[in-house]
């Protein structure tokens, strides 16, 4: 049995902090972001709604909820590509359930481009206004400092761990991934298992990243794992990470190509390094085309985890705390593990045996050391690796 159909051990949420600081380059997906995450420009907003309701209780139930959310008719949801954390059934699934129209906006958006999205349509009635953000996890402090979120407590707030929540209710983790290698084994016959197997010759010219390191959280992670990994574990210093990119690059290794799941499938990137919930998916995806092994790296990664906010300029509020009761409920939560995302409220899943046997028994077995760094590690360490890579490692990645 390979490592990627045992059941994974994980680490609790726990390990985390809630302290947030600037906003630097996180969130942004390659599958959910090539760029843009700069810190959001500074704009002039006009005042934003008054609060409405701050959980379900004072919503009136999920009754008055859903007849609320129904009569607003509509959700505008932003940078959710279908191929992201299974999101392409939890739309679907969720809005089966309701009479709600989806307005899908920009699904390869950043987490930047999320908030910028809520600065520059403040006041704006219409569907390309997002009632909901999913950013990287050090956006929540700095966007509810801004006057750009509102609060609401979903039914299980209980059950999401502190360290993962806003105490007033603004911003509540949602899911994390951890850096992995993925591998087309058509291409690749001797599948690297660490770090340092890619630094094999008989690499040469199949080793990318999912994002350009500069601009795109997914790729600054994965020069972090490394680092992580070849520093015994320890997550406070990144320069072995791009050391050992430089070595990649130099020997030729590496090639500056951002890839995607047709650039693995063809061959083009054959060995692929990102978030094991976009791999695993590929991986299930394209199994009648290609085979693909997912292979957590032995001496260890990191993991990344992303948030679930309201816009404070949100114009279907309902609809948003309707989304938000459903993305949090078991079903929601379990559509997330279902496509390899661990979500935000997994501990009380497990412990309550909620976890169905046909979603366990597909969870990748990492078997090895995760580390979960704190909003000050993640805000110093990927600014160090936007900064230095350029001059450390100089690829520059076609677009």
């Amino acid at each position: 049995m390979t490592q990627s159909n045992r059941k994974l051990s994980r680490r609790k949420f726990i390990a985390l902090s809630t302290t947030a600081v600037g906003s630097l380059l996180v969130g942004s997906r390659f599958a959910h972001a090539q760029g843009g995450t700069e810190t959001p420009t500074a704009v002039s907003l006009p005042p934003a709604p008054s609060a409405g309701p701050i959980d379900l209780k004072a919503a009136g139930g999920m009754d008055a909820l859903v007849a609320a959310a129904e009569k607003e008719g509509e959700l505008s949801t932003i940078a959710l590509p279908d191929d992201w954390a299974n999101y392409v059934e939890i739309k679907k699934s969720f809005l089966s359930k309701y009479k709600i129209t989806h307005n899908d906006l920009n699904p390869d958006g950043s987490s930047a481009d999320e908030v910028e999205a809520i600065k520059a349509n403040a006041g704006n009635k219409g569907p390309q206004n997002p009632d909901v953000i999913d950013v990287g996890f050090i956006w929540g402090k700095t966007a509810k400092e801004a006057g750009l979120l509102q609060p609401y407590k979903v039914a299980t707030w209980d059950t999401i761990p502190d360290t993962l929540k806003d105490p007033d209710g603004y911003w509540y983790g949602d899911y994390y991934g951890t850096i992995v290698l993925e591998v087309n084994t058509d291409v690749v016959t001797n599948v690297p298992q660490d770090w340092s197997d890619l630094l094999k010759p008989e690499y040469k010219g199949q080793i990318a990243l999912a994002g350009d390191p500069t601009a795109a959280s997914q790729a600054a992670h994965t020069v972090w794992a490394a680092a992580y990994a070849l520093n015994n574990n320890k997550l406070d210093d990144v320069t072995a990470g791009l050391k050992f990119f430089k070595q990649l690059a130099d020997s030729g290794n590496l090639i500056p190509t951002i890839a995607k799941a047709a650039t693995v499938a063809k061959g083009e990137t054959p060995i692929t390094l990102r978030w094991d919930y976009n791999s695993l998916a590929n991986r299930d995806l394209s199994k009648d085309t290609v085979n693909i092994q997912v292979i957590y790296p032995k001496s260890g990664s990191i993991a990344g985890v992303y948030l679930q906010a309201i816009s404070a300029y949100s114009p279907r509020p309902n609809a948003a705390r309707l989304w938000m009761e459903y993305l949090y409920s078991d079903e929601g939560q379990l559509l997330w593990l279902k496509g390899y995302a661990k979500p935000v409220r997994y501990d009380d899943l497990q412990k309550r045996k909620a976890i169905p046997d046909e979603i366990a028994k597909n969870l990748p077995a990492a078997g090895i050391s995760v580390g979960f760094p704190t909003v000050d590690q993640i805000t110093a360490s990927l600014n160090t690796i936007q900064k230095s890579w350029a001059e450390q490692v100089g690829v520059t990645f076609a677009k």
